[in-house]
């Protein structure tokens, strides 16, 4: 069993940054896929960016390309979120998640482990 605990929201004017971070307690494997998602205000949710745990492999949503990076510490599982130059249209709960899939996925239904949730505002 995984627990994820995200950090890091709060309200930013546009142009800012924000970094995320999220701990994960129990155990994560080579091939497993850390995520984040987010769900805006009458959105549904949506695949942001993710990497492969072993490989560090990175993949992204193409409106943040070039915005937003994924990071790792493996020695201290956690995953972070990087978040630079952010616009109005990011504003959402941005969540962590965990893929025990050996392959990347940009589906919700494929990640098994879900923190709570962090809030991120972006005002214009």
């Amino acid at each position: 069993q995984v627990q994820l605990a995200e950090s890091g929201g709060g309200l930013v004017q546009a142009g800012g940054s924000l970094r995320l971070s999220c701990v994960a307690s129990g155990t994560i494997y080579a091939n497993d896929f850390m995520g984040w998602f987010r769900q805006g205000p009458g959105k549904e949710r949506e695949f942001v960016a993710a990497l492969n745990w072993r490989l560090n492999k990175k993949f992204y949503t193409d409106s943040v390309k070039g915005r937003f990076t994924i990071s790792r510490d493996a020695a201290e599982n956690t995953v972070y979120l990087q978040m630079d130059n952010l616009q109005v249209e990011d504003t959402a709960v941005y969540y962590c998640a965990l893929s025990k899939s050996s392959y990347i996925s940009y589906q919700v239904g494929s990640y098994a482990y879900w923190g709570q949730g962090t809030q991120v505002t972006v005002s214009s």
